[in-house]
């Protein structure tokens, strides 16, 4: 068979068959329930054997639309005489016999759990979405529903993370492209899901400490990791009860919100004391100041210790 593509005016003058146009459309959407699982469930026990589909869903099923409508529908069970448990499925079926989707129950067999979704290849047979599970007793008057809906998903958009859609779904991804990060909506906010800044050096020279060794940090994943270098006092003695502001400066971007970080300096002369890091709500935002310590004669150096924080 030659190569050929649709829709086109070579093809049929441009008219599709219903299976040309699932291979088409299969991915234009993924195959699922539009909207998120804070939703109510779409399939809940009803009065006796049955369950209901609630009103006003809307789905896509191998890039064919579905709606349950504006009232809900009612999908009677089939009784169970047998002596064990039933697992049913309530699925959306798109039947290639009509190219109709409907929501359906899948009877499963007593006794030997839930039954497989039917997902033949086209052009012809069945096609199916797992909408809920349906638990049925031996001699059931009633049954559950375990709710087990799958969503459509959200692309990923490029933005520039100054730019992120306004409007934002749960689950929908951003790639920003300044930044190089990805960062999912959670329903509140942005959650960073990959980042890595590299080796980002924070020196920021100050005339009463020369540095021996260079700060630097690297953030990954939302996680800053900062391995603090080494000071020696160039100013006269610092006495023990005054603070000293160090030579590095955490950049805006790695702060963390709302809490200071503590760190603890290894003072030459078997001697220790302990750093702070101003979070970004704090009145020193980013700074790295000597808090506690003992008194510091010029010419005595500081070592100190990493840590970490999420941004």
């Amino acid at each position: 068979m030659a190569q050929d593509s649709w829709p086109s005016p070579a093809h049929n003058s441009r008219a599709i068959t219903d299976s040309e146009y699932e291979q088409l459309a299969q991915r234009f959407s993924d195959d699922g329930v539009h909207g998120d699982p804070t939703d109510p469930a779409v399939v809940t026990a009803a009065a006796g054997l049955a369950v209901t589909v609630r009103a006003n869903v809307s789905a896509s099923v191998r890039g064919h639309a579905w709606t349950s409508g504006s009232t809900a529908t009612t999908l009677p069970v089939a009784a169970n005489p047998s002596g064990s448990t039933r697992i049913d499925r309530v699925v959306l079926r798109l039947d290639r016999s009509d190219w109709t989707v409907r929501a359906v129950i899948r009877q499963g067999t007593p006794g030997a759990g839930a039954p497989a979704l039917v997902r033949d290849p086209a052009p012809t047979g069945l096609w199916e979405v797992l909408l809920g599970a349906v638990t049925v007793p031996k001699s059931a008057t009633s049954v559950t529903v375990t709710r087990a809906e799958v969503y459509v998903g959200s692309r990923v958009r490029p933005a520039l993370s100054s730019q992120r859609n306004p409007y934002p779904v749960r689950g929908e991804m951003v790639w920003e492209t300044d930044t190089q990060q990805l960062r999912v909506w959670d329903g509140t906010s942005w959650q960073v899901l990959h980042a890595d800044s590299g080796p980002v050096n924070i020196d920021s020279g100050l005339s009463a400490w020369s540095i021996q060794t260079q700060s630097v940090l690297e953030m990954r994943n939302g996680n800053v990791h900062l391995r603090l270098g080494s000071f020696v006092r160039e100013a006269g003695t610092l006495s023990g009860d005054v603070p000293s502001r160090l030579p590095a400066l955490v950049p805006p971007a790695y702060r963390h919100p709302t809490r200071d970080q503590y760190v603890i300096a290894y003072i030459s002369g078997l001697q220790i004391g302990r750093m702070t890091i101003g979070s970004a709500a704090s009145d020193t935002p980013g700074q790295i100041w000597l808090t506690q310590k003992p008194d510091i004669p010029k010419g005595r150096s500081i070592l100190t210790s990493g840590t970490s924080w999420v941004v």
